[in-house]
């Protein structure tokens, strides 16, 4: 593993796709900016994969192929390589509370700036959708198996042991539980913010005396 700090993931840094990949990306986007765009208009219940693909103009067929249910389409992201690939690139002797907090900032500032108000109306219907939310927990449960693995690459732990199992999770669900305060609170706070507090309460335990 290198020992050099990563530079900072920008969109012209990463791999450009080939011809293919890339019209699949614009699918992939235009079944996203289709159902966001009716659950703004209309509310989630209402927003059909019938009125996703009409407005996205492809099949229905073609959006379930892309996304398996439609709450999929709600949470899905690109941001698993980036957080991986900077986690990995990272300084071995770094902290992990270090490592994580440039892992999210990276990844939070790239959704902020590249899909604001997407990351918004994510948060809020984890809150406000019980199906939107346990599929939520199902795609962290799924992220944490890599933060195992990755972490496992820097510990010399086995990713299967108990004690990392234990940690990555615990960090999955701390994220999970600031996603729901930003969206609860009226996304007030600044994310980037509130996820440095959560991994301070992992790494320190919680503070005493009122906050």
């Amino acid at each position: 593993m290198t020992s050099m700090t990563a530079a900072r993931t920008t969109s012209a840094d990463r791999p450009q796709p080939g011809l293919r990949e890339r019209k699949k990306i614009k699918t992939r986007q235009a079944i996203r900016t289709a159902t966001y765009a009716l659950i703004e208009e209309q509310g989630y219940d209402a927003t059909t994969v019938e009125q996703i693909a009409e407005r996205a103009e492809v099949s229905p067929s073609t959006v379930f192929r892309y996304f398996p249910t439609k709450e999929d389409i709600v949470i899905t992201d690109e941001w698993d390589p980036v957080m991986m690939a900077e986690l990995r690139a990272r300084p071995e002797d770094e902290s992990w509370a270090d490592v994580l907090k440039h892992v999210m900032r990276t990844a939070l500032d790239l959704s902020l700036a590249e899909e604001p108000e997407v990351t918004r109306l994510r948060t809020r219907l984890g809150v406000e959708v019980p199906a939107v939310r346990a599929r939520m927990m199902e795609s962290m449960a799924a992220t944490g198996r890599l933060l195992r693995e990755a972490l496992a690459e820097r510990s010399g732990l086995d990713p299967d042991s108990l004690e990392l199992r234990v940690f990555a999770m615990s960090v999955m669900g701390g994220l999970m539980e600031v996603s729901q305060y930003w969206a609860e609170t009226g996304h007030r706070d600044d994310i980037r913010e509130l996820v440095d507090r959560a991994l301070d309460v992992l790494e320190h335990g919680l503070p005493t005396g009122k906050p």
